[in-house]
């Protein structure tokens, strides 16, 4: 018969083993960075084309893996099923919609606002006028982005309510295909996407972010890693804002950069980075009020399942 005094000394002997798997398990995971982006995250492109967070990690012993979405929403939902670390910048809509799903999200930055690099377009040959002709017409936008928001505020001042528009969810590239075979009256989206459709397929903007949606941008973790990396989100932070400056003080170099990447003219890409502020900034309660008021439209439209309090949330403060 085995003794009891056994038994609990392998008891004890496994739980530690165990505890020490788990600690190297965790430890390798936080080495490399898994960073999710989306086409119109402009900051992050110039990162992954110049090498250089690759090059700054490495002292930390932190390598990078790069991950592309469609849309903000499907890659914060990556991020809240720890399928993510770290996502470039999504539209302020978007962690609403997380928090009410309950994520454990950290905000790490924030691009100042930019509420003219979204808008909603009418085809050139549109009769439409004005957002408030919009009632009962097919609008197409990506589900929980910006645009949803903007086309909400701005149904909301033409005295129209969401229920008055056929919604249609369309990722950008579905959106732009559907709104030049004419199955859209309308279509809501964001640069560089915007000034595609303006320049390729002649659209007009019907109403864009000013007076109606601030437009800013928000760089999150899971908290998870940002518990366990601040020195590797410090790094990020750090080279986001220096790019941010570079974009806006070389806009000819970035163009010419990114719109290979993007598939563009670099005056498209150009037109579209002078809308973006691109000024990445720490995030602090103050300075994220408007994100209530984004909730509470959600709400209200019974698109949202829960209210959120949406300053409820982790700030990453970055030092220096």
């Amino acid at each position: 018969m085995t003794h009891p005094l056994f038994n609990r000394r392998a008891a004890i002997g496994l739980l530690g083993s165990l505890a020490g798997t788990a600690a190297f398990a965790q430890s390798n995971a936080t080495r490399t960075v898994r960073l999710g982006y989306q086409k119109s995250s402009t900051l992050v492109a110039v990162l992954r084309l110049q090498g250089t967070l690759e090059k700054r990690l490495a002292p930390l012993g932190v390598t990078v893996s790069w991950h592309e979405f469609t849309s903000g929403l499907p890659l914060v939902e990556a991020l809240n099923l720890d399928n993510l670390d770290f996502s470039a910048d999504v539209a302020d809509t978007v962690p609403v919609f997380a928090q009410a799903a309950g994520a454990q999200l950290t905000f790490v930055a924030q691009e100042a606002p930019s509420p003219t690099a979204q808008a909603i377009l009418v085809r050139s040959d549109s009769a439409l006028k004005s957002v408030a002709e919009l009632k009962g017409k097919r609008v197409g936008f990506a589900k929980a982005a910006g645009a949803h928001y903007l086309l909400i505020a701005a149904l909301e001042k033409a005295g129209l309510s969401f229920s008055d528009i056929e919604p249609a969810y369309l990722t950008p590239a579905d959106g732009r295909a559907a709104f030049e075979r004419g199955s859209l009256d309308a279509w809501v989206v964001w640069d560089p996407f915007l000034s595609a459709a303006q320049k390729q397929a002649n659209a007009r903007v019907l109403a864009d972010g000013t007076g109606l949606a601030s437009y800013q941008r928000y760089y999150l973790a899971s908290t998870r890693f940002a518990q366990a990396r601040p020195d590797v989100l410090g790094v990020i932070y750090t080279e986001l804002e220096k790019t941010g400056r570079w974009v806006k003080q070389q806009p000819k170099e970035a163009a010419a950069l990114l719109a290979p990447f993007w598939g563009l003219d670099a005056g498209i890409v150009e037109q579209a980075n002078g809308r973006r502020s691109y000024a990445v900034r720490p995030v602090t309660p103050q300075n994220i009020v408007e994100q209530q008021k984004i909730a509470d439209a959600f709400l209200a439209e019974k698109l949202l399942p829960r209210r959120v309090n949406a300053t409820d949330v982790a700030l990453f403060k970055p030092q220096g």
